[in-house]
């Protein structure tokens, strides 16, 4: 089975790949093959959103045991079309998804099952958040103010995870490098743990991830 995974960036597939490199060896060794591909140009979230339903629709139509995933960032708002909540994006691309089945007079409740949309809430950074020793460890610092909510999904929506992080390296005399540290950060992490401090939207992601 093959399983293709949309994110934002490079960073993002990067990060996922360094994070999850345990459960993705297991699901090779049984046969379930999973890819993060990167929007690599444009608008890469308004791409996601519009574009990529679209694509996972002529997917599993041309490839019926495959699973297609977007996993966009919350952040920011109304990109793509109108929304400020996951749900507001997961229906909007699900249903583009649906209607290109519709539109080729296809009726099968598989194939629709075959797309899922989960997100970073409300971008990927929250991942770093959620493991606050590797951070300390990777900045060389035995404390670490906080200046975010300790439910690390729960950030304002108007100073995402990101830039909660960029301030922090900032503060300890480190420039943040999104595709450099978020990776070297999260290959010294556990995935079953951050998903438990991140059971919003990442927990799910990863628990569909390990039901396959």
């Amino acid at each position: 089975m093959n399983v293709y995974i949309y994110v934002e960036g490079r960073s993002d597939k990067e990060a996922m790949e360094a994070l999850l490199a345990p459960l993705l060896a297991q699901k090779s060794d049984a046969g379930i093959y999973i890819d993060f591909l990167p929007v690599v140009s444009g608008d890469r979230k308004a791409t996601l959103l519009t574009k990529i339903p679209l694509k996972a629709a002529e997917i599993v139509l041309g490839e019926p045991d495959a699973i297609v995933i977007a996993i966009p960032d919350l952040y920011p708002r109304n990109k793509g079309f109108d929304h400020s909540t996951f749900d507001e994006m997961q229906r909007g691309m699900m249903e583009r998804f649906t209607n290109v089945l519709r539109k080729r007079r296809v009726d099968d409740l598989r194939l629709m099952q075959q797309f899922q949309v989960f997100c970073f809430k409300h971008d990927l950074e929250v991942l770093l958040l959620a493991n606050e020793a590797a951070l300390k460890e990777h900045l060389k610092v035995g404390n670490i103010k906080h200046t975010w909510r300790s439910q690390v999904e729960d950030q304002n929506q108007d100073h995402p995870p990101k830039i909660v992080i960029q301030d922090l390296f900032n503060k300890h005399g480190r420039t943040y490098s999104e595709t450099v540290d978020a990776p070297r950060i999260l290959k010294e992490c556990n995935y079953v743990e951050t998903a438990d401090r991140c059971p919003q939207c990442f927990r799910p992601f990863v628990a569909f991830l390990a039901s396959l």
